[in-house]
């Protein structure tokens, strides 16, 4: 039973969630963000039974968008806790996967919204290290030890094992969708051709319940005495960190995103 003071104003949790979605230090990850959205949850559960995740985010990991998203449904079931996903700027791929766990999805008319697809890739150099008389050397044990080498010619089996492979994520991306949006969902599958479209857009294919904002929502649900607590991971004190550590991690998720791992984008 929570005590609740007769002049206390009601708290909804807000999980911030935003950047580039990726294993990396300094990204949205779970690892990173499962502290503090188990903090949102439990206080949540003695209170308003309502938690929002604040999504800015292009997307990224397949794995970490998929670990979040799940992470938030079993917090979701356990706690009877109502979960908003409110989409800022950008929700789009990993973005938008972990916004459909939440049981409704919000947006402003102009944010982008969708991304359905999955990219991969990579670069071929063996024309230019021939040009400068390189001779590479490798030995390998196993026949695809060496698949996908930037300085081989790209053979036709990698071709094909990696369409196969994006292809599973993309399966996999559309199986959470149609899960979490289910009747929601409006038109034919070209909404999950990798495509991105404006909120409105969004509305109108089924893949946003509305229209809101954090604040407008906490005031629309909870009445005007509520009050948002903005909730994410905890930051480290660090010289790194002070002398320019959120550059470097930029950077660093920037190059990741072109990296031949696949990604949500």
């Amino acid at each position: 039973m929570t005590l609740r003071l007769p002049w206390s104003r009601p708290c909804v949790p807000v999980i911030r969630l935003a950047g580039l979605i990726s294993p990396r230090e300094g990204a949205v990850n779970l690892e990173r963000f499962a502290p503090a959205i188990d903090r949102g949850f439990d206080l949540a559960k003695g209170g308003t039974k309502l938690l929002i995740l604040a999504i800015e985010s292009p997307g990224g990991s397949p794995v970490q968008s998929d670990l979040i998203g799940r992470h938030i449904r079993r917090k979701a079931e356990e706690t009877g806790v109502r979960v908003l996903a409110v989409i800022g700027d950008v929700g789009a791929s990993g973005g938008y996967w972990i916004a459909c766990a939440g049981d409704e999805i919000f947006a402003n008319p102009m944010s982008i919204v969708g991304s359905i697809g999955v990219v991969g890739g990579g670069f071929g150099l063996h024309d230019l290290i021939r040009r400068f008389g390189i001779e590479r050397r490798v030995v390998t044990a196993g026949a695809n030890k060496l698949r996908n080498d930037p300085f081989s010619p790209e053979r036709p089996g990698d071709a094909a094992f990696n369409q196969a492979l994006l292809d599973d994520i993309h399966d996999a991306f559309k199986a959470w969708v149609r899960e979490r949006r289910g009747a929601a969902l409006k038109g034919d599958d070209t909404v999950f051709d990798g495509s991105y479209m404006l909120g409105s857009a969004a509305k109108a294919r089924g893949l946003i319940d509305g229209f809101g904002d954090v604040r407008g929502l906490i005031t629309g649900r909870c009445g005007p005495r509520a009050k948002p607590v903005f909730l994410g991971p905890k930051r480290k004190f660090s010289l790194l960190r002070l002398f320019g550590r959120s550059t470097l991690i930029e950077l660093a998720n920037a190059m990741e995103s072109e990296a031949l791992t696949p990604k949500l984008g």
